[in-house]
Order: structure tokens, then sequence, then C-alpha cells
């Protein structure tokens, strides 16, 4: 007998969705020592390549910016000595006696140089060619020649391009009529040097005290061109030109060209006079120009005694230029006197001896 199966009716909620059904999620595996310690290597691995990387692209800028302030001729380099020539430009100094020359070289063997000079490479290779820094460079050679070792190079800003004699000059005058450390006399100087140098585009002494002093005023250039007209006259006679005062140069410069007779008399009262001092050629000078009595006579006592048989210079002073820089030579009866930054003490005597006997011979 079979049975019958029962059937309930249940009502469910037509708007409500069933409950969710909650799953269970597994934890996240835990790393080991050796992962953790293999993905911190790997973030400092990253981070230091990271770090080179930017030092790397900061050296290579820095490289190429002192590159390009070296070929601007903006950094300081040690030059050696022997290889700095000054022959391309006519210095803007007087040749003489620099009576402040032995405080630069006591100030640079105490503190150093501060002040480094300006060269150029020569055109041929040997060397460089001295733009600015003459005294300084004369400077080290002195020390140099007195102690030997330890001043074989001297600090330098090397400029680049090739040479432009005009504006050697004027970069040249530019420093020390900024220092204020040029006499009118030395001024002048340079302008005859310029005008004279074939390779500038001044065609006169005009044109080359307005090239190289072109930032002075008028009045300034006009005593330049008056000092640069005395020493063209009195070439040869004074002893003391960047000694004289502005007032009396541009006078004296006057009264030349006024009455030109009185140069063969200014020739003729210093003719034979080569121990006077500054003062006394001064006074010499003022007599011609009316500053002062002009019958004043410059004490006789003050004048060399002539020897018989001598002629009337006691002693010559010259300046010549070398392989080893500038020479002076003073030549006084029985005494011949050179003046180089070298060590004689050097050589060989044999080849000292030689070379003095070949000097003396050739004199005759």
């Amino acid at each position: 007998m079979s049975r019958k199966k029962r059937v309930f009716d249940i009502d469910l909620p037509e708007d409500e969705a069933p409950a969710p059904v909650a799953v269970a999620t597994a934890e996240p595996a835990r790393r080991g020592p050796m992962a953790s310690a293999i993905a911190e290597n790997a973030e400092a691995v990253k981070a230091r390549k990271s770090a080179a990387e930017a030092i790397r692209e900061e050296n290579d800028a820095l490289a190429h910016e002192f590159v390009a302030l070296r070929e601007a001729g903006q950094v300081v380099q040690t030059v050696p000595l022997d290889r700095v020539f000054t022959t391309m430009l006519v210095r803007d100094r007087i040749p003489g006696e620099d009576p402040e020359l032995a405080d630069l070289v006591t100030s640079i063997r105490e503190l150093g140089l501060s002040n480094p000079i300006r060269v150029m490479p020569r055109p041929d290779g040997t060397g460089y060619e001295l733009v600015q820094g003459f005294r300084r460079l004369t400077a080290y050679r002195t020390l140099q020649a007195e102690h030997g070792g330890g001043w074989e190079e001297i600090p330098a800003l090397v400029m680049p391009g090739e040479p432009d004699i005009g504006g050697l000059y004027r970069r040249m005058v530019d420093e020390n009529v900024i220092r204020k450390d040029l006499s009118f006399a030395e001024m002048a100087y340079a302008a005859q040097n310029y005008a004279a140098e074939p390779g500038t585009e001044a065609r006169d002494l005009a044109e080359a005290v307005a090239a190289l002093f072109q930032s002075a005023p008028y009045s300034k250039r006009s005593y330049i061109r008056s000092f640069a007209y005395l020493l063209d006259r009195l070439s040869g006679v004074l002893m003391y030109p960047t000694e004289i005062p502005r007032a009396l140069g541009v006078a004296l410069a006057r009264e030349i060209k006024e009455r030109p007779e009185i140069v063969a008399q200014i020739k003729e009262a210093f003719d034979g006079w080569d121990n006077r001092s500054i003062l006394q050629e001064q006074e010499v000078l003022r007599r011609f120009t009316g500053q002062e009595d002009a019958e004043a006579e410059v004490p006789v006592a003050a004048r060399p005694a002539k020897a018989a048989g001598q002629g009337t210079r006691t002693k010559t002073t010259f300046h010549i230029s070398s392989r080893a820089g500038q020479v002076k030579c003073t030549a006084s009866p029985g005494r011949l006197e050179i003046k180089v930054a070298r060590d004689f003490s050097s050589i060989e005597r044999a080849r000292l001896e030689r070379a003095i006997a070949s000097l003396i011979d050739g004199l005759g």
C-alpha cells in the first residue's frame, strides 16, 4: 500500500534577496626572512643606482662647465716661467729701475701671488706670450734667480683665440690705467708703440691715443699726446721721464713747439751729467718753461768731473731683450754690469769664462 506525499505551501517574500553566504578567505602568506632581505637589497641597489646616475650627471655638467671656463681663460693654471715670453708687445713700462719691484718681490715671497698674470698661446706653439702682469712676471723671475727651486711656474690665466695685436695692447694698458699705475710718460710711451705697430689700425699718434684710452676724458688724452711729443723730441736725453709732473710735461711740450731751438739747449744742459737726481733734472726742465728764474743754475758741484782723455759721459745705461728676458746693462770706466733674471753661478766655469772672453774680445 503506497503512502501519499504531503506537500506544504511556503510563502517566500518576493522583494527580499537571499542572504549572502559568508565565504571564508585565506590569510596572506607571510614572507620568510630570506625573501624580505632580497626585496630590501633590491630596493637599496635601485636607490644607489639612481644616486650614482645623479652624481654622474652632476659631474659631467661640472666638467663641461670647467672646460668652458678654462677655454674662456677664466681658470687659473700654472705655466712654466721659462715659457712665458714678452716679445710680441712692447711693454707700456719705460725701461729703467723700478723702485717698487723689491716690495712686490717681498710680498709674493711671503704671501704668494694674489693676482695671476694673463697670457695667450704663441702662434708657433713654443709657449705663451704675456698680455698683462709684466711686473709680476719680473718679480717671479727675480725670485727664481735668487732662490732657484720653487719658482719655476707662475699662476696664469690663459686667453683663448688668435692674437689680436690691437686688443692685446688695449688689455695691457687698460689694466695699469684702471689701477692708476702708469705715469703720463708711460701712457705716452705705450701710445707711441701702438702707433708704430703694423698690426694695429692706428695711422698716427692721435688715433693710437684714442684707441688705447677710449674711456679717458679728452683733457687726459691731450696730456698724453703732449708727453708723447715731449718724449719724441727729447729721446735719450731724459733719465727720469716717468717722474715728470703733468703740469711740467705739458708746459715743456708747449714751449718746445713754440721754440724748437730749446731742444738743443736742454740736451746741452744734461750732456755728461749722468749722476743727476730727479729733482735736479726737473729743476733744469723748469728753467725752460719759465716756472722758475731762468738765470738759476744747477750747482756745479752736482756735475761729474771729467777725467783727462775720457768722453763726455761717465756712465751709460741701456736695456736689451734676450731669451732670458730683459737685460739691463751699465757701462762705465773700467766696469761693465749686466743684470738679468738668470743664475750665472749654475753655469760651468769654463763655459762662463769663454763667454766673457768672447764678449770682451768682441768689443775690440
